[in-house]
Parts: structure tokens; C-alpha cells; sequence
């Protein structure tokens, strides 16, 4: 993994209003911790930042320059509005060249399995302890044309040279099974319902074409009871 390179300011202002001015000049207010040192609160510029961010993923490395000091900084915690997208905070924790550490690793499934097969990802992350500079982005899987029982446990992935896997190497992290037909997937709620007890309510197709039935079944019966009409003038003289 690169660190792209960042140049930062001290940051002496604190609370919202100072946040929310940092913001209006798209810069990013963040912290950098680590090593023992007390945190160092600086700014960041916005649009670098976030394309850095956005280049490392999860676990971006950036070198940091505050004042001519120069830190490596592992993002540890991003902030961003939820709408807008924009940064509000970003926590960095200060690493060395060749230290190890312990990251969750993103898990991205590629591909497209055959048709009546599903690809379930049943790890989102793994954890490993690796040097640093040497964090894989994601662990990319490839599921294209994979066919049902097709497995991928965490002790299959490749590891950067040196790292630890920390989850546990029997889990399964991608698993492809066979795609339920939606038959199937009715049978399998209306069994699970009613081994808990629950008692489906009358759809409202259902309920309509009972309706119609009874409506059918009563104009019948209706039919069966007319009386012919009369001449009321008949018979009389």
C-alpha cells in the first residue's frame, strides 16, 4: 500500500463552531493518536483528503506532514455526513515502517455465479495483523461462473507476506448454494410461521376472490327462487 502524502495545519480551535467553520473552507478537522504521545488534533484539506481516503479504503495509510513533522497515519475512523457525503472527522492512529498491526479487511465478492445458484457473503471483514505499509485494501473473491458448493473458507485467502490471520481459518467466508425458487421460499415461511404459531391473515386477493364465490354462489341460488311475472290484468273479467 502507497501513503499518499498530505500537508496538514495545527488545529487550536474546538467544539462545533469551530468544526462546522473548518468545514465552510473544505478543510476536515481530524486527530492523529498513537505511540503514547498526547493526540495531535490538526486540518486536513477536504478534496485531497477524501480522494486519498478514497483510494486506500478502509484502512487508508497517509503521510501526514503537521508543521514539518511528518507522521504515518493508519485511518482508524471516518466521519461523513450521511447525505451529503461530505468528511466531518477523520481519527488516525500513528504507525512505523515495518510495525504490525491488527486491521479488518474489507471482503469484496466479484462475479456472477450460475443461474440457479446464490452467492451468500457470510464474512463482510477479516481481521489479520500485518506490517503497515503492507495492508491489502480488500480481499477480492471470484465467484463468476461458480457453481453450487463452491466454498471459500478464511484460511484460503492470500495473505500479505508476514501477516497473521486473526479470524478463525475454519470460517466460511463466501458460500455459493443453490437459489430457492420463490415456491419454495413461501413453503419454507409458511412452515417456519407455523411452527411459532402464527396465522396468516386473508390477503386481500384472497379475500376478494372469496367474495366472488359467495356472490356467484348467492345470485345462484337467487336465480333458483324467482317468481315468474304475472299479467295483473289475467283472469280478471
Amino acid at each position: 500500500m502507497s501513503e499518499d502524502k498530505i500537508k496538514a495545519e495545527t488545529r487550536t480551535e474546538f467544539g462545533k463552531g469551530a468544526a462546522r467553520r473548518i468545514r465552510r473552507a473544505d478543510k476536515v478537522p481530524a486527530v492523529i493518536y498513537g505511540h503514547g504521545n498526547a493526540p495531535i488534533h490538526v486540518t486536513l484539506p477536504g478534496h485531497d483528503t477524501f480522494l486519498a481516503l478514497k483510494r486506500g479504503g478502509a484502512n487508508a495509510l497517509l503521510d501526514i506532514d503537521v508543521d514539518g513533522k511528518k507522521y504515518l497515519a493508519l485511518t482508524k475512523q471516518i466521519q461523513a455526513d450521511p447525505i451529503k457525503g461530505f468528511l466531518e472527522h477523520v481519527d488516525f492512529v500513528e504507525v512505523k515502517k515495518g510495525e504490525m498491526v491488527t486491521v479488518d479487511i474489507p471482503v469484496h465478492v466479484t462475479g456472477e455465479s450460475k443461474s440457479d445458484a446464490l452467492t451468500v457473503t457470510e464474512l463482510n471483514t477479516v481481521s489479520i495483523e500485518a506490517d503497515a505499509t503492507a495492508i491489502p485494501e480488500a480481499f477480492e473473491i471470484s465467484v463468476e461462473d461458480a457453481e453450487i458448493g463452491f466454498q471459500v473458507f478464511a484460511k484460503d485467502l492470500a495473505l500479505p507476506n508476514g501477516a497473521t490471520l486473526l479470524t478463525d481459518e475454519d470460517l466460511l467466508v463466501v458460500n455459493v448454494i443453490h437459489a430457492p425458487t420463490a415456491e419454495e421460499v413461501e413453503a419454507e415461511l409458511e412452515e417456519a410461521e407455523a411452527e411459532v404459531g402464527i396465522e396468516r391473515d386473508e390477503t386481500d386477493e384472497e379475500a376478494a376472490e372469496a367474495a366472488e364465490t359467495e356472490g356467484s354462489e348467492s345470485e345462484a341460488a337467487g336465480e333458483g327462487d324467482t317468481v315468474p311475472e304475472t299479467d295483473a290484468n289475467s283472469g280478471q273479467r
